[in-house]
């Protein structure tokens, strides 16, 4: 038995496919085949059940993986042990971002960070919160950076930075001349949304009980994939939108024209590093934390007289 073999069982629980699975490793399939039923024979059990599709563990096969996850786990805090005593930060760091905080956020402190700490290998996807949280309890991923709370008891949560939302004009919109706006001035039949299933999306309806108005509302209008996406209909057509504060950071005076503010309570969205609740690499969480507040505007770092949206 080795530690390998152990990884190959919870690729192929993960993916429930022994070709998916394989792909993941960066291992051909009859490796991993042949690795697995050697184990499956030392143990003297089967671990999977290959009659269905997709592939399920067997009852003894679940109880073996879940002890495989926790040694894994365990050796995991030995590398890191054996890091921690000779003063090296390294390894690898799988990071799930959801797609409204990726384009602004990681171009603010991945150059920094790549060099800060040069032995950090950084693998980041964009993700939707629901795969992330999937992703994170399977051990796919280290950690994600989202928005929150979340309020899953498996999950932790450490905020970073809490970003203000803004309201975007198209330049022609009436009722919108006034520099401060309250969110009961949103009207549904001039607002693009994210499509379903973003959590900014839910955010933005949550906003002054809009969800409820949205549920009555006959005219359903285009639902964008991404926030450019969303302001690019806005110049282009008529109406509003919501958007995070890093998206404007670099609105050329024009845009900012455009740009109206919400009064006190100003809402915002918190945005955290996330992790399951046995995760293992905290040197490593602890790096990227640092290079985030670093290149984060101070003002974002504090909440105050700030209403804070719900998922």
């Amino acid at each position: 038995m080795n530690l390998q073999q152990l990884e190959y069982i919870i690729a192929v629980d993960n993916q429930r496919h022994f070709v998916k699975a394989a792909e993941s490793c960066n291992i051909t399939q009859a490796t991993l085949s042949m690795m697995i039923k050697k184990l499956e024979e030392e143990l003297d059990i089967l671990i999977f059940d290959r009659s269905k599709q997709p592939v399920v563990p067997t009852e003894d096969g679940k109880k073996v993986i879940e002890q495989a996850k926790k040694i894994l786990i365990e050796t995991s805090k030995l590398r890191d042990i054996a890091a921690k005593e000779k003063g090296v930060i390294s390894g690898d760091l799988k990071i799930g971002i959801i797609p409204t905080v990726a384009p602004y956020l990681l171009p603010i402190f991945l150059s920094d960070f790549s060099k800060r700490f040069p032995k950090i290998n950084l693998f980041i996807t964009e993700f939707t919160t629901d795969i992330i949280l999937e992703k994170l309890k399977s051990g796919q991923l280290d950690a994600g950076i989202l928005a929150t709370p979340l309020n899953e008891n498996s999950i932790k949560e450490e905020v970073v930075y809490y970003e203000k939302y803004f309201l975007y004009v198209n330049k022609s919109e009436k009722g919108f001349n006034k520099k401060f706006v309250v969110p009961s001035s949103i009207s549904l039949d001039r607002l693009w949304l994210l499509e379903e299933g973003n959590c900014m999306r839910s955010q933005i309806l949550n906003l002054c009980e809009l969800k409820k108005k949205y549920n009555k509302e006959e005219k359903i209008h285009y639902e964008a994939g991404s926030i450019e996406t969303l302001m690019n209909l806005v110049d282009n057509n008529y109406g509003i939108t919501v958007i995070p504060e890093l998206a404007t950071k670099n609105f050329t005076s024009s845009k900012v024209k455009q740009l109206r503010y919400f009064k006190s309570p100003v809402p915002v969205r918190e945005i955290s590093i996330v992790t399951h609740y046995q995760y293992v690499k905290e040197r490593l969480l602890r790096a990227l934390k640092e290079i985030i507040l670093e290149n984060i505007p101070t003002e974002m770092k504090k909440v105050k007289e700030k209403n804070i949206l719900e998922i």
